[in-house]
């Protein structure tokens, strides 16, 4: 029985890291409410442990998703805002000089609006990993770190979303109108005197941070459940932890 609680636990636990917001949702499941229900009465069989766990991740997911995919997902937070690229700082300083500096304002707020854009698409990524992830995996997460579950959906997670985020950004890029914000402030920039185009990938860098800033919410929110039980708000997630803290 010791050991069939620690399995109900890790659900519950991945669950509130990947999304507290998503409790309300998960509870209303009727597959992971009977997981819960029978983990007081009786022991269930591994395949419907696994179910009711991969049906709470799944719902976590899209509520953790959705954190850094809104309007000012990335923007409005300090900890994941993208901002001017080092390569790009004389350019954005110049620029401003000769007062260009709402111009260089719109290009960061675009990078970060095709960065919110693109957070979306994370979601059937992270799906494909909980449909792969295996009960020694749910304890290694509960046991681990401050950060197991971001850690592990980074090792599982990171190559495909790479691939994944690369095309999407671009078409974002496109829909906000970075090109169109970094070819004029470019364009300007090389009319000066003794000034000449840096070497710098645009994509790229936007994709790299909508992925870091993703993994960087999953991380605060699971650090924050781990270490403050005032952030377990139901009875529920309060009596699973109880024995953890």
């Amino acid at each position: 029985m010791k050991g069939f609680n620690h399995v109900v636990s890790a659900a519950v636990l991945l669950l509130l890291i990947i999304g507290s917001g998503g409790c309300v949702e998960v509870q209303n499941s009727a597959l992971l409410g009977q997981l819960l229900m029978a983990a007081t009465t009786t022991a269930l069989d591994e395949s419907t442990v696994a179910a009711g766990l991969k049906e709470a991740l799944r719902v976590g997911s899209e509520r953790a998703v959705g954190t850094t995919s809104q309007t000012d997902g990335f923007l409005g937070n300090t900890l994941i805002r993208i901002a001017m690229p080092e390569q790009l700082d004389t350019v954005a300083t110049t620029l401003r000089q000769v007062g260009m500096g709402a111009q260089v304002d719109q290009f960061e707020v675009a990078m970060n609006r095709a960065a919110e854009s693109a957070a979306g698409e994370a979601k059937s990524v992270f799906w494909d990993s909980i449909t792969q992830m295996t009960l020694s995996d749910a304890m290694g997460i509960l046991h681990g770190n401050e950060t197991a579950a971001t850690d592990y959906f980074r090792d599982k997670t990171a190559t495909t979303l790479a691939a994944k985020f690369k095309p999407i950004v671009q078409q974002k890029m496109k829909t906000v109108g970075l090109y169109g914000y970094y070819n004029q402030l470019m364009g300007v920039y090389q009319s000066l005197p003794f000034t000449s185009k840096p070497q710098f990938d645009l994509d790229r860098y936007v994709a790299d941070k909508a992925q870091q800033g993703l993994f960087t919410t999953l991380a605060e929110e699971e650090k924050l459940l781990r270490r403050d039980p005032a952030s377990r708000s139901t009875e529920l997630l309060k009596k699973v932890f109880a024995a953890q803290d």
